[in-house]
């Protein structure tokens, strides 16, 4: 399954998505079961040095156990100035804005969007 997230930080978005990404590469649970690539959503403009990032693409493998993913996701959020808004989109459409602040809100908003859980996920919107 591949997930994109996107970060509610217009200005420092590819600064902010930089850190993000080194910090799942950082993890060695997400390391063995997920890749993570940094991209841009729009088409490159003619004539551009390079494209703007974006958002960040993480292919999940069988073995990822989306708590880690979601603890991993609210570590990284905890250490940020300001508390930033993560939204996860599935290539379906479906997502989850993470606003939550505990790893147990942020783990049933990412099982909710991975479809490990079929109830609400408090802390987050669809």
């Amino acid at each position: 399954m591949e997930i994109v997230i996107r970060l509610d930080e217009p200005k420092r978005a590819e600064e902010e998505l930089r850190s993000l990404y080194n910090w799942l590469l950082s993890d060695p649970e997400l390391r063995r079961h997920a890749r993570p690539a940094l991209a841009s959503s729009r088409p490159p403009e003619p004539g551009s040095q390079g494209e703007m990032i974006d958002v960040l693409s993480l292919v999940l493998g069988t073995g990822l156990n989306t708590g880690a993913l979601a603890l991993s996701i609210a570590t990284w959020r905890s250490t940020r100035p300001r508390q930033i808004m993560v939204t996860l989109e599935r290539s379906d459409g479906s997502s989850v804005t993470v606003t939550a602040t505990s790893p147990q809100e942020v783990q049933r908003a990412v099982e909710t969007l991975l479809g490990n859980d079929p109830g609400d996920a408090s802390g987050a919107t669809s």
